[in-house]
């Protein structure tokens, strides 16, 4: 897949910044490039570190480009990365796997030993799943546990908040990044994931009948631990809309550090930041200038250009295995996720699919426009004014679906 891709996204990229001589005829997506260009105008915005750049996706051709190559903090236009790159690495059909394992032995009803509540990374992971673990360990015929419930998360490292994320980072935009964490579960610390985890495993067992003798607790699983039983996420289609749609930081930064679990050297930020360059280089995805820290977009050290998050956009669409799950995974104008308030009349409400992103120091949305543009608009500052940067983006693609 990365070979075929390949040669299709660099024809593509030919046309991404190109310029058209003088001699050419003027078309009509060229024509509208100086209303594209008037529509990034903003009080109080910086032109210098505003870019933007339109590409029609039938002919090729570069509608606008303005410091398309410039490298900016990208907000939440982060995630296509990281979706992309899940994608074609994991698959649309990939699952994350939640297990109990047992160290030990059974003895007619009761299991003489601990239970492992292993994560593997599913940042959907729910009270409702550790129910329905619980039952298939009841389904066993096990009515007591003569030891601990103890939550597994060394899938990943212990880093909680990746580097350059603000202290109130870490609870305000997203919980401690762990390998093993149930929503609506938090520890009473940033390394307290698992443990509530536990507990809430633990508690869904009683509810089963099952009586557990031991506190619950952390603890690492033996290589021998018997597998009990096994909890499936939804299909890795389904979780990349939590990044895209609604933005959502913890499964961003999750899914991060999965990819470096699973397809790099280590469960960490810079072990999946490794994995999502490589995979955007082998999709023809131009790198420079970029830098990738975390999974969401909030580090202040993350770098992208509006020329790199279209070429993303366009790469996913060469791909007959991603495109519908990367392109189903954006929000829809008037409609869905991030921009169901926003956009909401026509000719763009439910014609623009795209990613949002809001920090206080950089404002984007990159995306597509019908079947006919791919876009990507990023502006920075000191800071940024969220109103009339997101009211200048929303000018740029009602222009693009107007046209």
């Amino acid at each position: 897949m990365h070979r075929l891709r390949l040669v299709a996204t660099v024809t593509l990229l030919a046309c991404l910044t190109g310029a058209a001589s003088a001699s050419e005829p003027r078309s009509p997506a060229r024509s509208i490039a100086a209303d594209l260009r008037a529509a990034l105008a903003q009080p109080g915005g910086d032109r210098s570190r505003t870019a933007a750049l339109a590409v029609d996706l039938r002919s090729g051709e570069t509608v606008l480009a303005w410091n398309a190559r410039m490298p900016l903090r990208p907000a939440s236009t982060e995630k296509l990365a990281v979706a992309f790159a899940a994608l074609e690495e994991l698959g649309p059909r990939y699952r994350f796997r939640t297990t109990v394992e047992g160290d030990g032995s059974r003895h007619g009803h009761v299991w003489h030993g601990n239970l492992y509540l292993v994560g593997g990374g599913d940042p959907t992971l729910s009270i409702r799943d550790l129910e329905r673990l619980a039952a298939r360990i009841a389904a066993l015929g096990i009515r007591r546990i003569d030891g601990r419930v103890l939550g597994d998360e060394s899938l990943f490292d212990t880093q909680r908040a990746a580097p350059g994320w603000k202290p109130s980072f870490l609870g305000d935009e997203s919980p401690p990044v762990s390998a093993l964490s149930a929503a609506g579960r938090r520890g009473p610390s940033a390394n307290g994931s698992a443990a509530a985890a536990a507990h809430a495993f633990a508690e869904a067992l009683r509810r089963r009948g099952i009586l557990v003798s031991g506190s619950p607790g952390t603890g690492v699983a033996p290589l021998a631990a018997v597998p009990l039983a096994e909890d499936a996420s939804p299909p890795l289609r389904l979780v990349v809309r939590l990044l895209n749609r609604d933005s959502d930081n913890f499964a961003a930064e999750v899914l991060l550090k999965s990819l470096g679990a699973t397809r790099g050297s280590r469960g960490s930020f810079a072990g999946g930041a490794a994995v999502v360059r490589r995979t955007l280089v082998e999709a023809g995805v131009p790198m420079s200038g970029v830098r990738i820290v975390d999974g969401s977009g909030l580090s202040a050290h993350d770098r992208t250009t509006a020329r790199t998050l279209v070429a993303i956009l366009r790469a996913a669409l060469a791909d007959s295995e991603l495109r519908e799950p990367f392109v189903s995974s954006l929000a829809v104008a008037g409609v869905s996720g991030t921009l169901e308030h926003r956009l909401e009349r026509p000719p763009v409400r439910g014609r623009v699919r795209a990613k949002t992103g809001t920090t206080s120091r950089a404002s984007a949305l990159a995306g597509l426009v019908g079947t006919r543009y791919a876009f990507a608009v990023v502006q920075n500052g000191s800071p940024v004014d969220a109103w009339s940067a997101r009211a200048a983006q929303d000018r740029f693609v009602t222009l693009l679906a107007g046209s």
